[in-house]
């Protein structure tokens, strides 16, 4: 049977990969957008390889976003984040990414929906699935976004253009609230390790945070290191699920662990302490503020997911929370945050409101870069419900 084909480009932003689309290349009917980005990132496989599309087998290789023409007035563009399962049937919407929140503003601009002048550019971006307002600043290259510079960040190989994520006002994103349960620290109950503390924030991403001990870990572990643990992610697994339970998306510990998602996000925290990247680089207690691994759909993150360091560069800053129990203090809201790739630098405004606090501001330095574009292919027979759409589009049109 035929293929299909339609518009887009490869973009790396921050240190995730993903297919963009723009809207209007797209049907009309989102419900006919899971089986396009399905088939286009090569899922469900069953491998983990994604070898028969373009995903990368991991979920920061297995991203697409969607930009369009703002749908609110206070902003420049729409941007829709869809994150496909490696193994599974399934996308999931209830989220954003913040790495490739960094190639949205460029994309607006080379695309010719955000006209700059100059050489510099602000794009406030509007991500639907959260619906918050994300301010890209970055420079400008002969009328399009500059690629070229000497910004490294952990993760990627080679140097790039720095751009500057601003966040703003993200607490809330996912739930609607900072502290989702009114507390900067909860006993959670799980199967295996019974009743642990762990601090729920959502602040651009929702969550669920435990220190490393609590898991039985140091909190320096490479990635390779917890795949070779079984029972350490089984018991993050865990964590994920209570807390899930907790915030009323699942019912039963049984449904927790049978699904891979980030609603919440599960990682864990320890002081600021000497570490070894993926590269082999010693890193030195004072080189950060505190330590931290996230997974990311059931996988151990190489690096930090984009919405979960501003996550953990807010909770950082609210008293009471675990993350802010493990973190130097800076007096000025910097955060620099260790990870199996380095370090990232974040900022963040957090303060008191009333009883609780409210989120001001979380800020964060990515790199991106356009890598290709033309036309994906997709089977006709992996499509059913978007190639009957077209059809019906040609008959309608004759």
């Amino acid at each position: 049977m035929r293929q299909l084909t339609l518009p887009a480009a490869f973009y790396r932003g921050g240190t995730s990969n993903a297919i963009v689309f723009r809207q209007e290349d797209l049907p009309p009917d989102r419900e006919l957008w899971t089986e396009i980005f399905i088939a286009a990132m090569g899922s469900p496989d069953p491998y983990g390889r994604q070898l028969n599309g373009m995903g990368g087998g991991i979920s920061s290789l297995s991203k697409v976003c969607v930009v369009g023409p703002p749908s609110r007035p206070d902003a420049d563009i729409d941007y829709t984040f869809a994150q496909v399962d490696v193994r599974e049937r399934k996308v999931e919407y209830s989220t954003n990414c913040g790495n490739m929140s960094a190639a949205m503003g460029p994309f607006g601009v080379d695309e010719g929906y955000v006209k700059v002048g100059g050489d510099a550019a602000v794009v406030r971006i509007h991500n639907t699935n959260t619906r918050k307002i994300i301010e890209s600043r970055f420079d400008i290259d002969d009328g399009m976004a500059a690629v070229d510079g000497q910004y490294e960040l952990p993760g990627v190989g080679g140097a790039g253009s720095a751009l500057r994520l601003d966040f703003m006002e993200p607490g809330g994103a996912i739930t609607g609230e900072l502290l989702p349960t009114g507390n900067t620290i909860d006993i959670l109950e799980t199967p295996s390790l019974g009743m642990i503390e762990a601090s729920i924030v959502d602040a651009a991403a929702l969550c669920v945070l435990v220190e490393a001990k609590t898991v039985d870990l140091n909190g320096d572990e490479l990635p390779k290191d917890l795949e070779a643990n079984p029972g350490a992610l089984r018991l993050l697994q865990e964590v994920r699920g209570a807390a899930a339970i907790k915030l009323g998306f699942m019912e039963s510990m049984e449904e927790a662990l049978s699904r891979a998602t980030n609603r919440p996000s599960v990682g864990f925290v320890s002081l600021a302490q000497a570490a070894t990247t993926l590269t082999g680089e010693g890193l030195a207690e004072s080189d950060g503020d505190v330590t931290v691994r996230m997974i990311s759909m059931g996988d151990p993150h190489r690096a930090l997911p984009g919405t979960c360091s501003t996550c953990l560069a807010i909770a950082s800053q609210i008293e009471g929370t675990l993350v802010h129990r493990n973190t130097k203090p800076s007096g000025n809201g910097d955060v620099r945050l260790m990870h199996p790739s380095g370090i990232l630098h974040a900022s963040a405004s957090a303060r008191r409101d009333g009883n609780g606090w409210f989120a001001e501001k979380a800020s964060l330095y990515r790199t991106q870069r356009r890598l290709f574009d033309g036309q994906v292919y997709v089977s006709a027979e992996s499509v059913p419900k978007y190639r009957d759409y077209l059809e019906r589009s040609v008959e309608v049109a004759e």
